[in-house]
């Protein structure tokens, strides 16, 4: 998973050519305008071959790169910061042929920064940042006169001027980080969401081979049953004293024990099975801990009820994933044993999973929960004192994900001091938790192959053949 995980974030993190080209169109058409508003409308000298030159150079290269490459082609990060450098430099010379600092369109240096925020890394974006940062330094000085009509032009004051240039890396230096922040937060989410779907999926083709396997077992079912009533007959037709008895009482042996084993996988389909079917929590618990049974810390179960029966609910791949997740990490974590605790009443249905490792950082747990957020160190780095290296990221989000579309609010918290370590509270609402289930699937009255409805499938030739025999 987090091969994949790792897969999604760089690709999709990737800006398409056809935004950059669209983007850049409406830069070309703004500048187009802007410049025959100036120039046409009101008039004011201006350099305007120079201007159009720049304007048109970025259509040529729109109209190049429409053609030379695929509309949907994902740049990689250096070509796409490479092409907002060049808008930045291409704005930069329209500005220093109309007036540098001075032109009133000088704050749209900021817009590429803001663009390879929201898409690229951190590096690419600080150093379009620089180049920005270099372009209007260099515009303050050097520029050509700000088009405006003749003998009216007031000349700026130098402080003025510093002001304008402060307030543009002030604005690029802002509307990078915000726009940055918000858009790793959003792509993050999105990651973990994408690998959410994909362990989902994961658990739900698992269960999808258990009715495979069911299925497999009642076709199977037929032949078997045909093999164990002709090796009955055969070793009755060679009586005890015959050389081949051994080999006839091993195939059925084998074919009892075959029979057993279809038995269990047609259990796994069926509606009135037990451990597949309605269950107790507890069972839920032993099931979520058995890949932990031979961790080096003491894993105990409680269970306590103040009203009623134990909740029961069927198997749900789901909640057993989220749970399971909980104590994984409770195992890492520990230092000598894992207490998960199951209490019900009239209102609710909770699970307490502690441990007495060193507990979740009191600076970040209001934020436990969240994709990618790691919390606490392993149990082999107990010893140090930074507890925040390692931890649950992505793996509690999942949990946590799949535990709250079942119903259930999830509260974090530490131990009381002096005890150490982490307290995960799990609570359905308890009309919430088993709801859907299907009734009448208390009974563990599994169906088994080897019965007489089984051997309904022989062939009716057959059963006139085998006669008694077939009982």
């Amino acid at each position: 998973m987090a091969g994949a995980d790792k897969i999604l974030r760089r690709v999709s993190r990737r800006i398409k050519l056809d935004t950059l080209i669209g983007l850049r169109w409406i830069a070309i058409g703004g500048q187009t305008a802007s410049i025959l508003v100036v120039w046409l409308w009101l008039g004011y000298p201006m350099p305007v071959a120079e201007c159009f030159a720049l304007t048109a150079l970025s259509a040529w290269l729109n109209l190049f790169l429409k053609i030379r490459y695929a509309s949907n082609l994902r740049l990689r990060d250096t070509p796409a910061a490479l092409l907002l450098g060049y808008d930045t430099l291409q704005l930069g010379g329209l500005l220093y042929l109309t007036g540098g600092l001075q032109n009133p369109f000088a704050p749209l240096l900021i817009v590429p920064v803001i663009v390879s925020a929201t898409a690229l890394p951190l590096k690419h974006t600080m150093a379009l940042g620089a180049l920005t940062a270099l372009v209007a330094t260099l515009l303050w000085p050097f520029h050509l006169q700000l088009p405006w009509e003749p003998g009216a032009f007031v000349p700026l004051p130098s402080l003025y001027m510093a002001g304008v240039w402060i307030a543009i890396l002030a604005a690029s230096a802002f509307a990078a980080v915000y726009t940055f922040r918000v858009a790793n937060e959003a792509r993050k989410l999105a990651h973990a969401l994408s690998a959410t779907e994909l362990v989902l999926e994961r658990e739900h083709h698992l269960s999808e081979l258990d009715g495979l396997a069911a299925a497999a077992a009642h076709e199977l079912g037929t032949p078997l049953a045909t093999i164990a009533v002709v090796a009955k007959e055969l070793q009755k037709e060679l009586g005890p004293d015959s050389p081949q008895e051994a080999d006839v009482a091993l195939l059925i042996s084998q074919s009892r024990r075959c029979r057993e084993i279809l038995g269990r996988l047609t259990s796994l389909g069926t509606q009135s099975d037990w451990s597949h079917g309605r269950r107790g929590i507890t069972h839920l618990l032993a099931e979520a801990i058995e890949p932990y049974a031979d961790a080096d810390v003491e894993i105990t179960i409680r269970a306590e009820g103040n009203t009623g029966p134990e909740p029961r609910d069927r198997r749900n791949p789901a909640i057993l994933y989220g749970i399971g997740n909980l104590i994984e990490n409770a195992v890492d974590f520990a230092r000598e044993r894992v207490e998960i605790q199951a209490s019900w009443n009239a209102s609710n249905v909770a699970v307490e999973v502690s441990d007495d490792g060193p507990g979740f950082a009191p600076e970040i747990i209001d934020r436990i929960g969240e994709p990618y957020v790691t919390t606490r160190a392993p149990r082999d780095d107990r010893e140090t004192p930074d507890h925040e290296a390692g931890g649950m990221g992505l793996g509690f989000f999942i949990a946590k994900t799949f535990l709250e579309r079942s119903g259930a609010r999830l509260r974090l918290s530490n131990r009381t001091p002096p005890e150490t370590g982490a307290i995960v509270r799990i609570t359905w609402p308890r009309a919430a938790y088993g709801a859907g289930s299907d009734q009448g699937m208390d009974a563990p009255n599994a169906p088994r192959f080897g019965t007489a409805e089984d051997r309904a499938y022989i062939p009716d030739e057959e059963k006139e053949r085998l006669g008694a025999a077939e009982g």
